[in-house]
């Protein structure tokens, strides 16, 4: 062990009866060396400390990637179906929650209009003609064929549907239909744009 030595002044005043003088003494103390942490030693724990954290840091890094790439290939893959449990219940027990897939959308119900009466069957065939009749006069002609009107016939009924250019070309569609045979009434809805 290495001893330092350090020293020691002081000044007493010695005062007596007669005469005050003044007396420095020097004392030399012999101590062992200052112990401490050399700089060396400190810069090698701050480096250690500092590897300790980055490694910390890459392992929690890793694990969150790994907890992404596994949320983004659960996403991919399609859900499992639920199923349903039914537990019985025990003693003082929390009930139990069961789950239901929601039912499956329904299609809208189909309306299919019934014939009145006897005479009206007659009728339902003489609409099926007239709406064939219009439908080949429509395709007949260029004018009319690329506007893609919508003829529907009800007992003598025929209702137009569409959009057209010009007044005069939904009036010249409502006077084609009114010529075919077998329309009683026309209900012209066809909408003039432009």
């Amino acid at each position: 062990m290495a001893y330092e030595e350090e020293s020691k002044r002081s000044r007493v005043v010695v005062e007596t009866p007669t005469a005050r003088r003044e007396v420095t003494q020097t004392e030399a103390v012999r101590g062992p060396e200052r112990e401490g942490t050399s700089g060396a030693t400190v810069g090698v724990i701050v480096v250690l400390a500092v590897a300790l954290v980055t490694i910390l840091m890459l392992f929690l890094m890793s694990g969150q990637t790994t907890d992404t790439a596994n949320d983004n290939l659960a996403a991919q893959q399609p859900a499992p179906p639920q199923t349903t449990i039914v537990q019985q219940p025990a003693q003082q027990q929390p009930p139990v929650i069961i789950q239901q897939a929601p039912p499956a959308p329904q299609q809208a119900p189909i309306i299919i209009t019934q014939p009145a009466a006897e005479g009206s069957t007659s009728s339902g065939k003489n609409d099926v003609a007239i709406q064939i009749e219009i439908d080949k006069r429509i395709l007949e002609d260029p004018t009319f064929s690329p506007l893609g009107i919508t003829v529907s016939v009800l007992d003598g009924k025929a209702t137009l549907i569409g959009s057209v250019k010009s007044e005069g070309l939904k009036s010249q569609f409502e006077k084609m239909v009114r010529n075919v045979t077998g329309v009683k009434q026309v209900d012209n809805q066809i909408l003039v744009s432009g």
